[in-house]
């Protein structure tokens, strides 16, 4: 009788275990991602994903940033699972610069960088001395730069590569005056300057149509693609393999696909 009863009350005992990891599981799988994103295309984008990902039982959270750098810093402290608003170059720069423990998981998108002007029509109109804005983080600064060299209107340092600065340029006939400022904010400054480049997401949130007003842009074939970044002790994760699944289906690239029509590129 004590070995049928011992027997009984391990496998009652196993039973409520599976049962309690099954509602630990359960609870986990029912807290929301919290996937953070910048204002315009990226968001617009996630609350997509969120639709597909939600018939594959993947709960998400968008949480929105009007800035490059708090995105990684909440990620990186816990605040967030996971984000989706940067290309590579920059994830690096800032891995480098914080050591922060961040990785990509996936590409995303590709926003070509445009020039915009309320004084010009063309690049070749800038007069001598044109005060030009952009960009004053090191990637997205640097990207400008190569833009202006493929333009022929200033020549970098070889080595300069892809983190060029002003520094970098060893020739600028029209000497043009560069105006660094936070990439949220050149949009508003297009007032006060002959030129800005602007990123796509910040020049659609201002109602730039980057087809339609851009004097200039970026060729589609950069190294800046987007990405999805997560903590690095977390890629491996099922639910990253769940969100990236939602991000390359099919219905996202169509939502993509129309709701931009070709000024934000599936870069996947």
């Amino acid at each position: 009788m004590n070995k049928r009863f011992a027997l009984k009350s391990l496998v009652l005992a196993a039973a409520a275990l599976s049962t309690a990891l099954s509602t630990g599981l359960s609870l986990a799988q029912d807290k929301p991602l919290k996937i953070g994103v910048t204002a315009g295309p990226h968001a617009q984008i996630m609350e997509q994903v969120k639709k597909v990902a939600e018939k594959d039982g993947l709960k998400i959270q968008i949480v929105e940033f009007s800035d490059y750098i708090q995105p990684n810093a909440a990620l990186a402290s816990g605040d967030l699972d996971a984000n989706s608003y940067q290309h590579k170059p920059f994830l690096d720069q800032q891995v480098k610069d914080r050591g922060y423990k961040i990785v990509s998981v996936g590409y995303t998108v590709n926003y070509p960088i445009g020039i915009y002007s309320k004084k010009i029509k063309a690049l070749a109109e800038l007069k001598p001395g044109a005060r030009f804005g952009l960009p004053n983080d090191p990637t997205n600064g640097g990207r400008v730069l190569l833009v202006l060299q493929d333009q022929g209107l200033i020549k970098l340092r070889p080595e300069a590569g892809l983190k060029a600065t002003p520094l970098d340029v060893i020739d600028n006939p029209k000497k043009l005056k560069f105006i660094e400022l936070e990439a949220a904010q050149l949009p508003r400054a297009l007032d006060d300057l002959d030129a800005a480049a602007i990123n796509t997401n910040f020049a659609l949130s201002a109602g730039l149509n980057p087809g339609k007003d851009a004097i200039a842009q970026e060729n589609a074939k950069s190294p800046y693609v987007n990405i999805i970044a997560v903590r690095e002790q977390d890629k491996d994760k099922p639910w990253v393999a769940k969100l990236l699944k939602a991000y390359h289906s099919e219905d996202t690239r169509k939502f993509i696909q129309s709701e931009f029509k070709g000024s934000v590129l599936a870069g996947f």
